[in-house]
């Protein structure tokens, strides 16, 4: 179920005004990003490159996440540091690698158009623009982009079907068994938003320690979260290479060569990925035909409607 705060309830004045927010370069310190540099829609919100770049050129250590669904996550950003998307706005807006403004010099900018304070009146009953206000449009907004309309949700829906070779990439997504194969993508990727429904991030093997990155663990300070990032659904997927938090894989066939072949052992890799019962050295170890089955249904969670909706595009191109 959708979690929404009570102090921060949908509405079309706020999500208009949001979606305003979200496209608005003047929160940039020198106006040439918003958030939608980085979250393009085209690409299911990311930017199609390895690590993001912010203000100057600058470039940040970790790529922009895809932006979908967010009503039912319950953490934010690769490391998790927020619960909520109201306090996660201000981390981009005022990171120096990222749009590196404070947020109170974005408010005074917005205080001084002729628009916005008529926009924030509409939307909270006043025109004087507070910080406050700024970050609960813009998580109305981004509550809104939901993506649920993919050839895979059709056939779901009964409205197609899915081709043989699709279907039977779906089935290789679950746990290997002693008699069936399994890539153990569910493990990470599960339920119908294709995220872990229990735990959030995990250490894939894809580095031993020290961790360059410490992910999770820089934020909780246990040296066992170290390297542990979290997981972002399988949701059109194929639209937001290069993947993982440091866009080292360049494309999905790179992702599974990793988990079937590449996985490094280390204290706190995910044990699900060095202990499949398709092999008997543990490894995952998929054949080229599966993973061209995985990969094919992989493309069913395309949702062509999400990433065209003029609702979540920029209403001043």
């Amino acid at each position: 179920m959708a979690s929404m705060p009570a102090d921060n309830p949908l509405t079309e004045e706020g999500v208009a005004l949001g979606r305003m927010l979200f496209y608005e370069k003047k929160l940039s310190s020198d106006g040439t990003l918003s958030c939608g540099s980085c979250h393009q829609q085209s690409k299911a919100f990311t930017d199609g490159r390895a690590r993001a770049l912010g203000v100057g050129g600058r470039q940040h250590a970790r790529g922009s996440m895809a932006l979908m669904n967010l009503a039912w996550a319950q953490d934010f950003t690769w490391d998790g540091s927020h619960t909520q998307l109201e306090q996660q706005a201000r981390v981009p807006l005022e990171n120096p690698l990222e749009m590196n403004q404070p947020l109170a010099a974005g408010v005074a900018k917005l205080q001084q158009t002729g628009n916005y304070p008529k926009l924030f009146g509409r939307a909270f009953g006043s025109a004087k623009i507070t910080e406050e206000n700024v970050l609960k449009a813009l998580a109305q907004f981004q509550r809104t982009l939901v993506s649920s309309n993919s050839r895979y949700d059709k056939a779901l829906r009964f409205e197609r079907s899915l081709s043989s070779t699709e279907r039977q990439g779906k089935q290789l997504l679950g746990h290997a068994t002693s008699f069936v194969r399994g890539a153990e993508c569910v493990h990470c990727h599960d339920t119908e938003l294709f995220v872990g429904p229990k735990h959030t991030f995990f250490n894939n093997g894809l580095g031993l320690p020290p961790f360059t990155d410490p992910g999770r663990g820089g934020i909780t300070g246990v040296a066992f979260d170290r390297g542990m990032f979290k997981a972002p659904s399988l949701r059109n997927v194929a639209l937001t290479a290069p993947y993982m938090h440091d866009g080292r894989l360049r494309t999905l066939e790179e992702v599974l060569d990793h988990y079937s072949e590449h996985v490094q052992a280390s204290p706190n890799v995910d044990p699900q990925l060095l202990n499949s019962p398709n092999d008997p050295s543990g490894r995952i170890l998929l054949t080229p035909l599966e993973k061209q089955k995985i990969i094919a249904f992989l493309h069913t969670l395309t949702d062509s409607t999400f990433i065209t909706d003029p609702r979540f595009s920029d209403p001043n191109p």
